[in-house]
């Protein structure tokens, strides 16, 4: 289990509680970790997921509807084994990226208008399933995002609400990292065998 990832992340934590904040730049420890593929691929999935349980309880409308069919492509059957099916989870991504394709105009450049903050995050984790874009600052960005909280009584940054979703990446890895050290061990036992 990468550790050294386990302690940078925990120390986030620990920061936020000493601090009350912590800069999100301490989370592109995640970079190198999302090298893999695979780890990054199954964190886009777990987030769009933590995304949709967060934001469709309160959303209305067109949002609802999208929320609707974000749940039923991630719960339809094989997902947790092998993702959702491409075709679906690009038409999918492509609505999402409708719904919120405003921009205004400012002084330095145009400014995306974002009307729902989850299915931002879950168009994000779409992008990056569907290696739309699949780099590991893609992951970094989605695990900034998704930690993020902006509130009066905070300010920016990794503050008091973001310490709860760090720790459900702390969760992930350490989770994901058990599930690839059973596989190697399976692995291994069957070459034995």
């Amino acid at each position: 289990m990468p550790a050294t990832i386990l302690t940078k992340l925990e120390s986030i934590i620990d920061e936020i509680d000493h601090n009350g904040n912590a800069d999100r730049l301490r989370l592109t420890v995640l970079k190198k970790w999302f090298e893999s593929p695979d780890r990054l691929r199954a964190f886009a999935l777990r987030l769009a997921g933590r995304a949709l349980a967060r934001g469709r309880p309160r959303a209305t409308g067109e949002a609802r509807a999208l929320f609707d069919e974000v749940e039923i492509l991630l719960s339809a059957p094989g997902v947790a084994e092998n993702g959702p099916g491409w075709s679906a989870a690009r038409g999918l991504y492509l609505r999402l990226r409708a719904f919120q394709n405003d921009y205004t105009r400012l002084a330095w450049g145009p400014v995306r208008e974002i009307e729902d903050w989850g299915l931002l995050l879950i168009e994000e984790a779409l992008a990056i399933w569907l290696e739309i874009r699949p780099s590991p600052a893609s992951g970094y960005q989605l695990a900034a995002d998704y930690c993020l909280h902006y509130g009066s009584g905070y300010g920016s940054g990794l503050n008091g609400p973001s310490r709860e979703r760090v720790q459900e990446i702390i969760d992930f890895v350490r989770g994901y990292e058990r599930g690839a050290d059973a596989r190697l061990q399976i692995r291994e036992e069957g070459r034995r065998g």
